[in-house]
């Protein structure tokens, strides 16, 4: 029976395109998971098997790492590295970042059943593999568990498969059309970045709450959308409206070091002295939830007027 069940596993995975992808906060590879990922050759036919569907990142404890999987996207290409031999690229899109980072397993339940070996224990040698295939019922719940407070209708439980349930025919594609949709990503994103900066506007350290319990503060992405700007905490800012809307015309900008950079004679003087004191950027206490240095210059670049 259990080698029955083993081996069914094994067999969907084998069908199963998608991926689960490892990288530290501080990868030693070329990696900017918002759009690429870059791997050796020993995962390039998995990974060439994942181009046109979904990969879900994986932050292991190394380097101060949360031991969680924290967003998802889908691989559009794999290109060669022609810097670095026998090693490659895998380009994504629509990159989401997890309302709520989902732990690699809750109590004796893995997320990722081919991680669990028949005692219970840990797969540590299947752990270990910075790439490795991941079958849909697994990468749907995970997708739930991440996405719980904004997902419409709940796909497959959080513990499917351990409990005897089994996810409904079609629910990751259901699921993945859900998180492409603009409206989820903003609502999503919004909740996501506000969180890690406590409702607080990184310009000014104001928190207004109104008397229903909502946040005035605004989610901004660093590099906007409409300039392929992803979904992601390390490329949004927490502001209030008004230093959002500074910051979208180029009127602030935020250095490497978040010092922030401000064109003074375009900024009221009663305005200018909401700033904080020390003119830096509020920051989320997870160095993994700051921006990133590639969005600062784009912003500073492109969008700055300074």
């Amino acid at each position: 029976m259990i080698g029955g069940y083993a081996d069914c596993i094994a067999q969907a995975l084998r069908t199963m395109p998608k991926a689960v992808l490892t990288t530290k906060i501080n990868p030693i590879y070329d990696d900017l998971p918002e759009y690429r990922y870059h791997f050796p050759r020993t995962y390039h036919r998995v990974m060439k098997e994942t181009v046109g569907d979904w990969v879900v990142y994986y932050e292991p404890r190394r380097d101060g790492g949360r031991q969680c999987y924290y967003a998802a996207a889908r691989v559009v290409r794999i290109d060669q590295d022609h810097m670095r031999a026998q090693h490659y690229y895998a380009y994504v899109e629509e990159f989401l970042e997890f309302h709520r980072p989902v732990p690699f397993r809750e109590g004796k339940h893995y997320f990722e059943r081919t991680l669990q070996k028949f005692d219970g224990s840990t797969n540590r040698g299947r752990f270990g593999r910075s790439v490795r295939r991941i079958a849909d019922e697994d990468f749907t719940r995970i997708l739930n568990a991440g996405f719980s407070e904004f997902v419409e209708t709940p796909f497959i439980s959080a513990y499917a498969g351990f409990l005897g349930e089994t996810a409904p025919f079609g629910a990751p594609r259901e699921i993945i059309t859900q998180i492409s949709r603009r409206p989820f990503r903003d609502r999503t994103f919004s909740s996501t970045v506000k969180t890690a900066y406590g409702d607080t506007c990184a310009f000014s350290g104001i928190r207004l709450i109104n008397g229903g319990g909502r946040s005035e503060a605004q989610a901004a992405h660093i590099r906007p959308v409409k300039d392929n700007g992803p979904d992601s905490l390390r490329n949004g800012l927490a502001l209030s409206g008004t230093m959002h809307w500074m910051f979208d015309r180029g009127l602030v900008s935020i250095n490497d070091d978040y010092s922030l950079l401000l064109i003074e004679k375009a900024i009221p003087t009663n305005v200018l002295q909401l700033f904080n004191n020390d003119r830096r950027l509020l920051l989320p206490n997870l160095p993994q939830n700051r921006p990133h240095r590639q969005f600062l210059r784009y912003h500073r670049e492109q969008v700055f007027k300074g």
